[in-house]
């Protein structure tokens, strides 16, 4: 009988990214680089902190608090206890994946009359 563990199952899609943050815990604080990130959580790379302990992400003005899921000597992985969906943070997730590339119609194909109406 085979007692293998199953994987932990993700629920979004992991994002390659390289975004300079600062981390603070309860007793220090480093400067660390985001290397993948997801709506529930992200590795960073250059420190950590204790398993199971909390932190702050601080980033563009903004806070992403976080829990660390693991940890090695110079990279640690953190779950977001509320998933990103706003703030400069998902923002630069979105670009990552390729969504900000909306591109509008020039503006001499667009229509002056407004919503629903064509130009004469």
């Amino acid at each position: 009988m085979d007692t293998q563990l199953a994987p932990i199952q993700r629920f979004h899609a992991r994002t390659a990214v390289t975004i300079d943050v600062t981390i603070v815990g309860v007793l220090e604080g480093f400067d660390a680089t985001i290397a993948d990130l997801s709506e529930g959580g992200a590795m960073v790379v250059g420190g950590s902190l204790p398993a199971r302990s909390r932190c702050e992400i601080h980033y563009g003005g903004d806070i992403v608090y976080s829990t660390v899921m693991w940890a090695e000597p110079d990279r640690m992985g953190l779950r977001f206890p509320f998933h990103l969906s706003e703030g400069p943070l998902y923002h630069r997730l979105m670009m990552a994946r390729g969504h900000h590339q909306r591109r509008l119609a020039p503006a001499a194909m667009r229509s002056p009359g407004g919503f629903g109406r064509r130009g004469l």
